[in-house]
């Protein structure tokens, strides 16, 4: 539901940061599929019935990793809230903010040594 969201906002973004916000929502749809198989469950399967469920608007509907079926996530219990949700990605895209300047750091070039003429 939150992928759609972005790609949704994603088609109205010109420039460079409407293909962030499309690889942002890439990976937020490839996270079911990763939590059933580290769960030992057929990932395709359920995934497959979860965005079946969200597109006629059953947007309560998530993995229940105990049953290994998709189940009603306000039945079980879980719910999430705003602030939580939102501190979330707000640490995930620092994270990944962080690992860009690392990377861009690593492919600089090397500067210049000058030959130390101490008399050390």
């Amino acid at each position: 539901v939150m992928a759609e969201a972005i790609s949704q906002e994603a088609a109205k973004t010109p420039g460079k940061e409407s293909h962030a916000m499309e690889s942002f929502a890439s990976a937020l749809r490839q996270l079911p599929s990763i939590i059933a198989e580290n769960g030992g469950y057929d990932s395709a399967q359920l995934v497959s019935e979860l965005k079946a469920l969200h597109a006629v608007g059953k947007n309560t509907k998530g993995l229940d990793m105990y049953k290994g079926e998709v189940g009603d996530m306000v039945d079980l219990g879980i719910t999430e809230s705003f602030s939580v949700k939102r501190q979330v990605l707000v640490q995930a895209a620092e994270a990944a903010e962080m690992i860009l300047r690392v990377d861009d750091i690593l492919k600089a070039a090397p500067r210049r040594r000058e030959q130390d003429r101490s008399h050390c």
